[in-house]
């Protein structure tokens, strides 16, 4: 691996490439770290010593690598493209037209891409004209003492300052995602991801060291690299199913008689359930804050809040479990594989085609599809129950989104880097 990564450098391109991924990480890493003008930092600072990365805003938070709680120009991150990107997904499903779009190819995509973009601004302009109003009441900070106004001038030129500067910010990070895609290697916004959620590792393992000393911090090291090579192995995992193309002449010429296969993984849905869960989970919790005397506001705090209640871990993972299944029912379409293999003459060995291939595929994906929940389910809940167990408090790094992100993208990421060291006969990473 080393020897790869050597000749990678070696590489005149390929050095480029991973030189210019990194330039952009440090200039993305460098915005997360200034201040949104208008911000009172000390204040800023004494409410991130109090809770951590606690609170409501917490999944948005480790998106945005802890930008979000410093009040950043970056505090965003990349969480309203996400957001817009799975909006523009579900749309395309309900709505014709941009089902139409969509299998026009470039065109259509690059246009899909368009209205990912201004989605994305108007997401970012709401969201940060909450996180300004609740930066102005001190509510940001949930469970901190400190609850007066985190601004140095609560004027409205203040507040359009913070808010313009907000979405300019997610703006460029959207930037900086697209310039990686097109001059770097991998996909820009992974990676973008991939280093909000990095930049939160060592710093939670060192709290994890200061809080319970270093006996548990290596049973966690320990425990961490056990689940890493069980993630690695799910997500390598999937069900091949054999397609065999008959024989057809097209004029003097003679197509078909492949074989190949459809690669169906057992985690089909990805990290996708689990930001679903976790974003409907909040809106208990966020309808609390604006009925703090109701009657069921309580009950809300007492068992919806708290990760390391049973209530809230019975109803994450059902949630979990449910998405997985509606995500993986609204993105693969057996109907639609079905007909396309019976347009161009393919058929799965021991099946007809047309509708009992359909039903074929159908019954493969609701059988790979229930481990695929029950491990994006069980892995969610690692840091929930390092929460009762270690007593990591929030920030325990080996589970949920964080590990699923982590080793998704830096799979991804290391494919691409193989498959161009294979160009150039090069023994890659993964060998």
């Amino acid at each position: 691996m080393l020897s790869a990564f050597v000749n990678a450098f070696r590489t005149p391109d390929l050095r480029r490439k991973l030189l210019f991924v990194l330039f952009i990480i440090l200039l993305f890493r460098l915005g997360s770290s200034i201040p949104t003008p208008g911000v009172d930092y000390v204040k800023v600072q004494d409410g991130i010593k109090g809770v951590g990365n606690e609170g409501i805003y917490g999944l948005i938070n480790l998106f945005s690598g802890g930008a979000l709680l410093k009040l950043t120009i970056f505090a965003l991150g990349i969480m309203p493209y996400i957001t817009a990107s799975i909006i523009l997904q579900l749309l395309t499903v309900v709505i014709p037209r941009l089902e139409t779009l969509k299998k026009e190819g470039q065109s259509g995509t690059a246009k899909i891409t368009q209205y990912t973009r201004y989605l994305t601004l108007g997401l970012a302009i709401l969201q940060s004209t909450g996180i300004v109003a609740l930066a102005r009441t001190g509510q940001i900070f949930q469970g901190s003492s400190n609850q007066g106004s985190l601004l140095v001038n609560d004027n409205v030129t203040t507040m359009l300052v913070m808010i313009v500067t907000m979405t300019a910010g997610t703006a460029m990070i959207m930037w900086f995602g697209e310039l990686i895609t097109e001059r770097g290697i991998g996909n820009g916004m992974s990676i973008m991801i991939f280093t909000s959620v990095v930049s939160s590792f060592p710093g939670a393992l060192w709290g994890i060291r200061q809080a319970r000393g270093w006996d548990v911090f290596a049973i966690v090291i320990l425990i961490g690299l056990v689940i890493i090579a069980a993630v690695i192995f799910i997500e390598q995992a999937q069900r091949r199913i054999p397609v065999q193309y008959a024989r057809r002449m097209v004029g003097r010429k003679m197509f078909g008689g492949t074989s190949t296969y459809i690669p169906l993984k057992v985690n089909q849905a990805g990290v996708i359930p689990v930001i679903f869960a976790s974003s409907l989970l909040y809106l208990p919790a966020l309808a609390s804050q604006f009925n703090p005397n109701a009657a069921w506001t309580a009950w809300v705090n007492d068992h919806l809040v708290r990760g390391d209640h049973p209530y809230y871990m019975l109803t994450y993972f059902l949630l979990i479990v449910f998405f997985t299944y509606f995500y993986v029912a609204i993105t693969f379409n057996p109907t639609e594989v079905a007909d396309n293999m019976k347009k161009y003459g393919g058929f799965v060995p021991g099946i007809r085609a047309g509708r009992p291939t359909e039903d074929y595929l159908a019954y493969v994906l609701s059988r790979i599809t229930f481990p695929g929940a029950m491990y994006l389910g069980l892995v969610a809940l690692v840091p929930l129950i390092a929460l009762v167990v270690v007593n990591a408090n929030q920030n325990f790094p080996f589970g949920g989104t964080s590990l699923l992100i982590m080793v998704g993208v830096g799979l991804d990421t290391v494919k691409q880097i193989e498959s161009q060291l294979q160009q150039r006969h090069y023994e890659g990473f993964l060998r």
